[in-house]
């Protein structure tokens, strides 16, 4: 009986384990397959506007007029514009959230340390539009008075929005990725007589330099998608941007601003933009998969 007991509980065990495999792996397909399901529906309703609009002219054209007697479907001014905000935001954020994860992984202690964690989150879990709100009511004001700007609405107004939007992001992946360096490499450094600030530079943020790009590349995916924020302190002009600013329509405002009221070609030209932002998303995240990839071969 004790026998048959014991055959009974690794039975049941070898199921269970069986089970909760498959519902894994069930979740793994999902996830791969809602991905391409997304990815055939955006290439399936958007293509058909190439047959129309060369590639060409649509990507490096500044004319956007799709509801013209003669429809125009420039894209252009929307890629700097996405390009000017999301490298003004990355230039404001990486420093400070490289700064507070340091302090947070190897220096802050006891109440400042749950004092810090505590804003970093509260910081993301606000809603984007109240950091949009934040931005048009706090920030434009001071551009304004301070840069002589008309309006204080622009690049440099949404790059500082988006800066703070993504600082929790940089912050909590780089302290993670700092507290997995393992110890003896710390231990030995001081051993050695290297100094706590050495360490940290000489050794530790090399050793996590893998993962710190990672926080920064998440950082850049939540700069480039968003759209609320960006929407109500940007301006949303159709024009090229020439500076920090200049009033300024991202990819992704384009194509909340005209969804409303777009039809036909108009509402396909969506879908090719879309496309487009999808193919920049990729191609950052295959440059960093490669230079990640290129940092572990390098350690081992």
């Amino acid at each position: 009986m004790k026998f048959q007991g014991a055959d009974v509980l690794k039975s049941s065990k070898i199921i269970l384990e069986n089970t909760v495999e498959k519902i894994l792996l069930f979740s793994a397909l999902l996830s791969i397959i809602s991905v391409v399901f997304i990815t055939v529906f955006i290439f399936q309703e958007g293509l058909p506007l190439f047959a129309k609009v060369s590639p060409l002219k649509f990507l490096f054209s500044s004319t956007w007029e799709p509801t013209a007697e003669i429809p125009q479907y420039g894209i252009l001014p929307f890629i700097m514009g996405s390009i000017w905000v999301t490298v003004g935001a990355l230039i404001l954020s990486v420093p400070v959230g490289l700064a507070v994860g340091i302090f947070m992984a190897e220096m802050a202690e006891g109440k400042i340390a749950d004092i810090l964690r505590t804003v970093v989150e509260l910081l993301a879990g606000i809603p984007s539009v109240i950091y949009g709100l934040f931005g048009y009511i706090a920030i434009s004001p001071v551009i304004r008075v301070l840069f002589k700007s008309p309006t204080g609405l622009g690049v440099l107004t949404a790059s500082i929005v988006l800066a703070i939007m993504t600082l929790p992001t940089i912050i909590n992946i780089t302290e993670v990725s700092l507290r997995a360096v393992p110890h003896e490499l710390k231990e030995g450094s001081l051993a050695l007589g290297a100094t706590h600030w050495m360490t940290i530079y000489r050794v530790m943020i090399p050793t996590a330099r893998s993962g710190i790009l990672a926080g920064i590349v998440l950082g850049m995916g939540r700069a480039i998608g968003e759209t609320m924020a960006v929407l109500m302190v940007a301006g949303n002009a159709v024009t090229m941007p020439k500076g920090p600013l200049s009033l300024t329509r991202t990819l992704t405002m384009n194509i909340a601003t005209d969804m409303k009221y777009a039809a036909d070609d108009h509402a396909v030209s969506l879908f090719t933009t879309g496309i487009v932002l999808f193919v920049f998303i990729l191609g950052i995240n295959t440059l960093v998969q490669y230079l990640m990839k290129k940092a572990v071969r390098e350690d081992v």
